[in-house]
């Protein structure tokens, strides 16, 4: 007797049958569109993504280093847009890579490219800071006045007073003028002398201490200098007028010097560059470290059963 299946086991029949049939035809669709060529050239530009994106930071970093320890306004200006322009290419790799992520890649990639975006922004942040102080050069600007121009100034009047004390050596007062000009030449030159340490300082609170120290200094320059304009021997004579010239022009180079100072841009561009931005710049290093071992290790779908092959196994079947 021949056993025919009920008009409802039929049904099911043909509805497992289209489900299977359904199966079948989205397994053929993904493995064609994962053929180990396709995913191994996705992985490659992932890759290559990330390492432009390595490059561009360690380019930006490099140029934000040379632009904190340059010379001059201009170099550090010039490093200052170099570094820019890495960190901008950078940003453009961010934007490719989350584009290539979109539709291929990994859950955990995309975790990682999201945190380095983070981290990323975080570093543009401290570089933004850092590269507006390195630009202004403030500290460089005040040992340009400090060794120039004060230096001169200095020079001028105690050139001056040596000659005041030299055409006095038989007058009346010669042992008065000589005091009073060794005095003003001594406290002067220890002035000259706090500039630069006050420039290299860090500290508000010992630039005030210094700063302190140099007003006793100025103090006894001026006591010094109107001792000598007292003496009737000097009245009217031009090496101490020139000696009083060369000193109001060394306090007013002197106060410019510790106006930049105070600003301290250079000083404290090194220090957010050692501290903050070398942290910042760790953790963006990691981050993308992680990134590319995550693609590289990503598995390439191929094989007659669906399993996995590695790239050198595709290598070796091409031959």
């Amino acid at each position: 007797m021949t056993l025919r299946p009920s008009i409802r086991e039929a049904m099911w029949m043909a509805i497992g049958a289209a489900l299977f049939a359904g199966f079948i035809a989205v397994v053929a669709h993904s493995r064609e569109g994962r053929d180990p060529a396709s995913q191994m050239a996705s992985r490659a530009a992932r890759a290559d993504a990330v390492t432009r994106m390595q490059l561009g930071l360690a380019a930006a970093s490099e140029a934000e280093k040379s632009a904190v320890m340059a010379g001059t306004d201009r170099e550090a200006t010039a490093f200052a847009d170099q570094a820019r322009a890495s960190a901008a290419g950078v940003e453009r790799e961010i934007r490719t890579l989350d584009g290539l992520l979109k539709t291929s890649g990994t859950p955990g990639e995309r975790e990682l490219l999201g945190q380095f975006t983070k981290d990323f922004a975080e570093y543009q942040r401290v570089d933004g800071e850092l590269l507006n102080l390195a630009v202004k050069g403030t500290n460089l600007k005040a040992y340009g006045l400090a060794f120039g121009p004060a230096a001169q100034a200095v020079e001028k009047m105690k050139a001056a007073l040596l000659r005041v004390a030299a055409a006095n050596e038989n007058a009346p007062e010669t042992k008065k003028i000589t005091t009073l000009a060794f005095t003003a030449q001594t406290a002067v030159l220890r002035l000259q002398t706090l500039l630069p340490p006050h420039i290299a300082e860090e500290s508000d609170q010992k630039m005030d201490a210094m700063e302190a120290v140099m007003e006793a200094e100025e103090a006894k320059v001026q006591a010094a200098l109107d001792g000598l304009a007292a003496v009737p021997d000097l009245t009217g004579k031009a090496d101490l007028a020139e000696a009083v010239a060369g000193y109001t022009e060394f306090g007013k180079i002197k106060a410019q010097i510790l106006i930049f100072s105070r600003e301290n841009t250079n000083v404290h561009s090194l220090a957010v560059s050692l501290n903050q931005k070398r942290k910042v710049v760790t953790l963006c290093q990691e981050v993308l470290d992680a990134l590319r071992r995550a693609i590289e290790a990503e598995p390439i779908a191929g094989g007659p059963y669906g399993g996995e092959v590695r790239p050198r196994e595709l290598e070796g079947n091409g031959k």
